[in-house]
Parts: structure tokens; sequence; C-alpha cells
């Protein structure tokens, strides 16, 4: 077995305008001090990196990744969640998706999609540049409108929207192949991939691609009713990335998994910081230590309610607490026999 690193933290949320979050390095110092050792840093941030530079510069991503260790930190990966949704969008969405580009390509899907298909590719030969084994995004969507159907979907939707997004995403697998990283799919509601079903479709139409892996992270699945833990069993060999997020789903006799168009926390189901949700991350952390997960555990906030800043406190903590340092011997070692051969062979009446 081996042992999961960490803890990490994803710099998104915490990026800002006021120090020390407007700056790489003075973040970096401030999450060593909290006691991560790693960071995840968004892709599309170019406070944190120039994407397009690290994936042609191999003197930039060793610079990138120099200013990190300095700080006491490793990069655990990369993301281009952003760019990965703009992959695949159903016209329903551009307006509201057309803020994760930049200007120039707004209102204009096709070369919008085209910029995001070369981010993400951008992302893999980064990847390699900076010695990294795998990296997030989402899937994007071209059926979500039709998840709760009324009226009925019409016959062969379904088939013709996943051969549809493997044909965008096979190249760009592709790509990750030739660089040796993981490309691990965040499965997450909203996305076309949001749960053990549509990534087993979605696995069928790019012929099971070894590339086409999985970021797990419980606290969505939470918010699906869905088993998190035997999730684990069914799809451990494809987890590559971990997320540490905590959540909570109270239904009431107004709402469930719908929330009714409220705000987070006004939701039955809402993200909330490490340890004050319902996710059970010994069972979870666990399930990977037993499956030999030797990736990150990084936690994410999203929390509805607390502070970002005592989230992460507390959650370097409490990822520090849950990561098992595995055992090298097992516990009844001492009670062993000499010349068990000859032992094995008299107890089964052999001798």
């Amino acid at each position: 077995m081996k042992t999961i690193k960490g803890p990490g933290i994803f710099l998104a949320q915490f990026m800002g305008d006021k120090p020390p979050f407007n700056d790489l390095k003075s973040i970096c110092h401030w999450a060593k001090a909290l006691g991560f050792v790693g960071v995840q840093l968004p892709a599309w941030d170019s406070r944190c990196i120039d994407l397009q530079k690290a994936a042609e510069s191999k003197t930039y991503a060793d610079e990138l990744k120099g200013l990190i260790n300095e700080c006491g930190l490793e990069i655990t990966e990369l993301s281009t969640h952003l760019q990965g949704q703009l992959v695949a969008v159903n016209p329903a969405y551009d307006a509201m998706f057309d803020s994760f580009a930049p200007e120039q390509f707004r209102n204009n899907p096709k070369a919008r999609t085209e910029w995001a298909t070369q981010q993400v590719k951008f992302a893999a030969k980064a990847s390699q540049n900076l010695g990294l084994k795998a990296s997030a995004t989402f899937s994007g969507a071209l059926l979500w409108h039709t998840v709760y159907p009324w009226p009925q979907r019409p016959a062969g939707l379904v088939e013709a929207g996943f051969a549809e997004l493997a044909k965008r995403w096979l190249p760009i697998l592709d790509a990750y192949e030739e660089a040796g990283v993981d490309l691990c799919y965040e499965i997450h509601p909203g996305e076309d991939l949001h749960d053990g079903e549509t990534y087993e479709m979605f696995l069928q139409e790019v012929n099971n691609h070894k590339r086409a892996c999985l970021l797990y992270d419980p606290s969505h699945f939470v918010l699906q009713c869905l088993d998190y833990l035997t999730y684990i069993d069914y799809y451990h060999e494809r987890i590559k990335m971990f997320h540490v997020k905590d959540a909570e789903f109270n239904p009431t006799g107004k709402q469930g998994v719908y929330g009714g168009y409220q705000s987070w926390v006004k939701r039955a189901g809402r993200f909330r910081s490490l340890g004050d949700g319902q996710v059970d991350f010994k069972g979870v952390f666990s399930k990977l230590t037993s499956y030999d997960y030797d990736g990150w555990a990084v936690m994410e906030w999203e929390c509805a309610l607390k502070h970002p800043e005592e989230g992460a406190k507390e959650g370097a903590i409490f990822i520090d607490n849950n990561i098992i340092r595995v055992t090298e011997k097992a516990f009844d070692d001492f009670a062993g026999a000499d010349n068990e051969d000859q032992l094995n062979k008299s107890i089964l009446g052999l001798v």
C-alpha cells in the first residue's frame, strides 16, 4: 500500500485582488504557513501560470516549479476546469459560459471551442514539462438541459450527444497519452459526465481510452444522493486525483436535490468546510488507501457559510489528520512461526 500525498490546496477559490492572494509567491507562502505541502494551479489564472508558455518552454516550467519549491511546496496538478467546460457547450448556455473565454472568442462558439480545445492540450504538455502525472478538467455538456426531460427525449439523442462529446475529446485524450499524463474528469452536476453511468457511456465512446481518468470529489455525490464509497469500489483504477471537499444534504418538505432555485445558503444540498458536512472521510481515505491511490489529497473550498481563510486553516489540519500512514507489517506478525512450510504440511496432515 501507499500513503496518500498531502495536504494540498486548490488555489482557484483563494486568488484575489489583495495580498497575499494576488500573487503566486505570496499565496504559496500563505499556504505553506497553514501546513499545506502542495498547490493545485488553476490554469486559466495568469497570476498562477502562463499555460501556453509552460507548454512551449521547459525553462519557464522549471522556473515556475522552482519558485513554488522555494516556498516549500510542490505543484500537485494543473486544472483546466473552465477551459474543459468550453470544449462542449449547448447553445442554451452560450451567454452564461462566454465569460470563461477571453473577450475575443465571445459570441463565437466555434472559435471559443477551438480556443478551449487548444488550452486543454497545452495543459498536457505543460504538465509533462512540470513533471506532473495528472491534470483536472470538466467534460462540458451538450445534453445537460435534457437531464430530467419534458417532453421525452427523442430516440437516439443521448447516443448522438455522447458520440459528439467523444469526437471532441478524443484528440485531446491522445495529446495526454503522448505527454504521458492522465486527464481527470471531475464528475459533476452540470456536466455530461455527472455520475458513473454517464462516465461509462463516455468511456465506451472513447474506446476505454487509458487517459480518460477521474477526479474523485465525494461532495458532488452527496448532493446527488449517490453512494460515494461504493463508487470508489467501481472506479478506483481510474481515480487519479482527489478533491477533499465536504457537503451536506438536508431535504425538507419544500425542496430536495434540485434546490428550488434557492441561494447556496438556503439549498437543501450545499457545500461545507471540511468536517462541517456529512462526508465520511474516514471511509473515503480508508478505501482510497486500500486501493493504493498514490496521488494527492487536495482541499477545495466552496463552503456556503465559513470564511475561506478559516476553512483553509482548518482544512490543512483535517486532511493531515485523515491521511493514513500505511503500515509496513501486519498487526499479527509477532505471532508468526518459523519454518512455515513444515508447519503448513503438519497442519494439513501431510507429514
